[in-house]
């Protein structure tokens, strides 16, 4: 099995953020874990789709829980 990981940019892309948005984020630790290899950052799909998950709301004040509902 294959872990697939997307760098910065593809992330960016994704999100419709921009790059120096999520350096700003990693360097105050907001967003999915990433790794640092060799001065390269990437971010693993799973650990990608698992924040997003973790960051759905029903409402503002309401999270949505892994059964999908609040």
């Amino acid at each position: 099995m294959s872990i697939k990981h997307l760098n910065q940019r593809e992330l960016a892309d994704r999100w419709d953020v921009s790059e120096g948005s999520l350096e700003r984020w990693r360097s105050v630790g907001i967003g999915p874990v990433y790794l640092k290899l060799q001065g390269h950052v990437l971010y693993r799909l799973e650990d990608i789709e698992a924040y997003e998950a973790a960051s759905l709301h029903q409402s503002p004040s309401e999270r949505v829980t892994e059964g999908g509902a609040a």
